[in-house]
């Protein structure tokens, strides 16, 4: 039933985004050497790792890390990176991986390939088999400012009490929080 609910909102949210998602790729194009989207190895449901899409916001030459593990994370942000991610932005071409199969629009946010601290806590708490979200439980909680133990209770809460009605709530809180630009760090 999650399943048809996120491909039943990915294809509205193609329908409504698809015009300012055009023009946010231009954007990107113009104001920085590369392409519009960035694609990361993520680490999906049983730890599978799938590419996921985002606006590039970083120059073409930054590091495959966590932003928060660069020195100056601000020296690799594009001229429009900033405004992207406070306002969440670059995240639009998840969608895809919505689509795809291979997120969901709740459950944890998908582990960078080489985050292998958050990879490990997760598997030992069973968090590993949820499908990874667009958005979830430690995302409302905190975002970016969690230590990764936290982040990761916070996942394991949601493993254990997930529920239509936590997804909606998820869903709610993530709405105020990105219109607040609430939690985003980098």
């Amino acid at each position: 039933m999650k399943r048809i609910g996120d491909l039943g909102l990915s294809l509205m949210m193609f329908a409504v985004f698809s015009i300012p998602m055009l023009l946010i790729a231009i954007m990107v194009k113009l104001t920085s050497r590369g392409p519009a989207l960035y694609w990361s190895d993520r680490v999906g449901k049983d730890n599978v790792i799938f590419r996921m899409p985002k606006f590039r916001t970083m120059r073409i030459n930054t590091p495959a890390l966590a932003t928060h593990l660069l020195t100056n994370p601000d020296h690799y942000l594009t001229p429009i990176g900033k405004f992207l991610r406070k306002s969440s932005l670059d995240e639009l071409p998840q969608l895809i991986s919505i689509l795809k199969g291979d997120m969901s629009f709740v459950g944890p946010r998908p582990a960078l390939f080489n985050q292998d601290d958050l990879i490990e806590l997760r598997t030992r708490k069973g968090v590993h088999v949820l499908t990874p979200g667009l958005t979830g439980w430690a995302q409302v909680n905190g975002r970016d400012e969690l230590p990764i133990p936290i982040k990761v209770d916070l996942d394991s809460y949601y493993l254990e009490n997930r529920s239509f009605l936590l997804d909606l709530k998820i869903l709610c809180m993530t709405f105020s929080k990105v219109l607040r630009s609430e939690g985003v760090k980098h």
